[in-house]
């Protein structure tokens, strides 16, 4: 899987390298973090987890307002509390890898004079690696495992962003694993060329 996780990001850093469209181009590095709510089967079992992200973003003068990205995640869900007291689980936990590629729309500034701040969305798709931890109480007679699980799914955000600072809401879809995020993003520039 780490090694998988390598050559996505190499490759993802050399596609952004190679887009040759407008004059004026720029790419950016965000990190994100916020906490993440299971909802409907996912929150069965699985209680608020939290995330962190790394993005990388491409955008230039024949797209603007539009902004291509990758993003490279790790999420932690712990069990819920009331699965040990209602089941023969000691511990259950979600370690999560995500990988999102997508593209972000900046509209035009709402506020502009005392700070700028700009509505955006967000789409994208999704692949997310599973690893959960299945621990059992003592005497149940069920063995400890961990469980190794790759789903495909998509997400949609809506938010505010005041370009080096955005707060950012995303509904995630995986089958079986649907979940919001609230994310806080900070923006850096690496490249930009006029």
């Amino acid at each position: 899987m780490k090694k998988f996780l390598i050559i996505l990001f190499i490759l993802s850093t050399q596609l952004f390298a190679q887009l040759k469209f407008g004059e004026t181009k720029g790419l950016f590095f965000s990190v994100e973090v916020g906490p993440r709510f299971p909802i409907f089967d996912f929150a069965d079992m699985q209680g608020i987890g939290i995330g962190v992200d790394a993005t990388f973003s491409y955008t230039d003068n024949l797209v603007l307002p539009v902004f291509i990205y990758t993003t490279i995640g790790y999420q932690f869900y712990p069990g819920r509390q009331d699965l040990y007291s209602s089941s023969n689980y000691s511990s259950f936990s979600s370690n999560v890898i995500i990988v999102a590629p997508g593209v972000r729309y900046y509209f035009k500034p709402v506020l502009e004079n005392v700070v700028l701040l700009m509505p955006i969305v967000d789409v994208g798709a999704e692949y997310a690696y599973f690893e959960r931890l299945h621990q059992y109480k003592l005497g149940s007679g069920l063995q400890d495992h961990i469980e190794d699980i790759s789903k495909f799914g998509f997400h949609v955000g809506a938010g505010f962003s005041m370009f080096i600072l955005d707060v950012i809401t995303y509904y995630n879809y995986l089958p079986d694993n649907q979940y919001i995020s609230f994310n806080l993003r900070a923006t850096i520039p690496i490249f930009i060329k006029f």
